[in-house]
């Protein structure tokens, strides 16, 4: 099983399936993360935030205006939710300090993490997928297997857990049903209220980035909607597979993508420059290509005489762009460094934080 990369991973929504829509609850209780609250819930659907509760504010709020729909339905919706997350702050908390414990661990940074949710087809009402896994400290713990409906684990640590949820068959009954069937009810509703914006498709735009003359060349593209998107070099009609690095989609914070592919030049001829161009393929056919010429390369690199090269921006907002590509939606990625210690990766992006779910309620599970 996959190292547990909670919060950072994108689980599930197969490329060129634009019928499938995904449910996704993130948990998070961090022990002693500066700056950071101890306890964060994270709602997605389709890779959009829908709603958002921390341990610093207290409060569940929805994070799209569509998802106020809830409150037509269920006037107290917010407020319930809320004390439930209050609740769920206190347990996941003393799961952090149990599992220390079975561990013996004293000090340090720890984090607890739960992520659980659904995939749906909208086309063939479906349920594509399901998933309810830990994880402590940057690695999987335990995980709900639906196929067999027993829990799971990779490590020898989880084994004492693994053996006591497995005897509660009450609980493992309840957890397949809510899989199956209140998890995908939530996402029908979900998409339902948010159909006009879930289903829209944005192209993006596309420009040309480097950061020296012999740095590799990015093409990065932003403000494309939904992620289920591909974006490549090639040269005349033939896509490029070598010489070229790919990056992954990320999130903006507008909820709308971006993702950049690299071109190495050094092998490049002049002559041959107007051969190749930078190509983004939304799911359902519609392109946006670029081809490549140096006057629409933009670069913070200065001449020897102080000003930029033909063509180039404003070194600000070059940089600005390219630091784009680092930022992942205000959530959390973890890894385990050679020394055993946990090094926590905190990225915000402007006010877009982490949310809450909106999910049915889940029972409290201690280690």
């Amino acid at each position: 099983m996959q190292l547990f990369l909670a919060l950072c991973f994108l689980l599930g929504i197969p490329s060129g399936a634009p019928d499938i829509h995904s449910l996704k609850y993130f948990f998070t209780a961090a022990s002693n993360v500066p700056n950071f609250p101890e306890f964060v819930n994270v709602g997605l659907v389709d890779e959009v935030e829908i709603s958002h509760y921390d341990s610093n504010t207290r409060r569940k709020v929805p994070k799209q205006d569509w998802m106020n729909k809830v409150t037509e339905e269920d006037p107290e919706y917010w407020e319930r939710y809320t004390e439930r997350n209050l609740g769920r702050q206190q347990t996941f908390k003393a799961n952090i300090e149990i599992l220390k414990q079975h561990l013996n661990q004293t000090g340090g940074v720890h984090i607890y993490q739960w992520m659980v949710g659904c995939e749906w087809d909208d086309e063939t009402d479906e349920v594509v997928n399901a998933f309810d896994q830990d994880g402590y400290d940057g690695e999987d713990f335990i995980s709900f297997d639906l196929k067999t409906e027993t829990w799971i684990t990779p490590v020898p640590q989880a084994v004492p857990t693994k053996h006591k949820w497995n005897s509660n068959k009450a609980e493992m009954d309840y957890r397949k049903h809510y899989l199956t069937t209140e998890c995908v009810d939530w996402l029908k509703k979900y998409v339902e209220f948010g159909r006009s914006s879930l289903m829209r498709k944005d192209l993006p735009s596309v420009s040309l980035l480097q950061k020296t003359p012999s740095s590799p060349l990015t093409c990065h593209a932003t403000g494309f909607y939904p992620d289920r998107a591909d974006l490549f070099w090639k040269k005349d009609e033939e896509e490029l597979h070598e010489d070229v690095v790919k990056g992954e989609i990320l999130p903006n914070h507008d909820g709308s993508f971006q993702m950049s592919v690299d071109l190495d030049l050094s092998g490049l001829k002049d002559e041959d420059w107007g051969r190749y161009s930078c190509v983004f393929h939304l799911a359902g056919g519609q392109e946006v290509s670029k081809r490549l010429d140096k006057r629409d390369i933009r670069t913070n690199w200065k001449t020897n005489d102080g000003g930029f090269p033909t063509g180039a921006a404003a070194g600000g907002v070059v940089a600005a762009l390219l630091l784009l590509t680092g930022c992942i939606m205000g959530l959390i990625c973890l890894k385990k460094p050679p020394q055993g210690k946990v090094e926590t990766l905190l990225v915000q992006v402007s006010s877009f934080g982490c949310s809450s779910s909106v999910i049915s309620p889940l029972p409290f599970r201690h280690k």
